[in-house]
């Protein structure tokens, strides 16, 4: 890989871990898109019952956060899930690399 690449792929790396790291200050304490919207498709009476269903298989860390940490389990969980798509993502870019 040119160095020019590599210097592009750094920084998108440290882009993303500072907005991993930033994101717990700046995100809504209040999020409301995707129930809002499911709230204008879905009755009442089904989205209380859809909220009361126990998940399939539970999140490893439910609401971006390591319960008990407070605000530093919330950057941890985003740090630790931004590495995890990051490091998934270039062993598939490196198991599907063809050259022509």
């Amino acid at each position: 890989m040119k160095a020019e690449n590599m210097k592009f792929l750094y920084a998108g790396i440290l882009i993303a871990l500072v907005l991993s790291v930033l994101a717990p200050f700046l995100a809504s304490s209040d999020p409301d898109g995707l129930e809002s919207a499911a709230e204008g498709v879905i009755e009442e009476s089904k989205m209380a019952e859809l909220e009361e269903m126990e998940p399939v298989v539970g999140a490893p860390m439910p609401d971006y956060a390591i319960a008990g940490m407070g605000k530093s389990g919330e950057i941890a969980a985003i740090v630790l899930g931004t590495l995890l798509v990051l490091g998934i993502s270039f062993g598939f870019g490196k198991l599907f690399n063809k050259k022509v």
